[in-house]
């Protein structure tokens, strides 16, 4: 039986294990025949959102493997727009809106509110919190 999943991932992209473990579950789960619809950056997870993290050359860039994997199998990748403001990671219309002169959200990741997790509460049949 194949189940649908959002992720909501609430660890930074790189000092904690949490959003690796996140990234992880996604591949297996899609391996496995489920369906991933989105996964919701929120608390320090926005950071895996921020087109300025550089990880060194022999490390694993997250980022960039969130963004292949969302191309691959065309999932949302949705940060929280409140809890990425306050953390500096800002997409081009938050930019504008806030008069900023530049913005730092990767490509492929959207700004959204809560109201985009409530949603995914009611109509996924699995959240998954890491």
């Amino acid at each position: 039986m194949s189940l649908s999943y959002t992720l909501l991932v609430n660890g930074s992209v790189y000092g904690e294990q949490s959003a690796r473990n996140a990234y992880g579950f996604a591949c297996a789960l899609i391996e496995k025949g489920h369906s991933l619809s989105s996964v919701f950056f929120y608390q320090q997870g926005v950071n895996n959102g921020s087109n300025l993290i550089v990880p060194a050359n022999d490390e694993f860039d997250l980022t960039a493997a969130w963004q292949q994997l969302a191309v691959r199998h065309h999932v949302r990748l949705e940060t929280c727009v409140a809890a990425a403001l306050r953390r500096g990671v800002i997409g081009h219309q938050e930019a504008v809106q806030h008069n900023k002169d530049q913005h730092n959200l990767a490509n492929g990741f959207e700004q959204t509110g809560l109201g985009s997790l409530a949603e995914a509460l009611l109509t996924q049949d699995r959240v998954v919190q890491f």
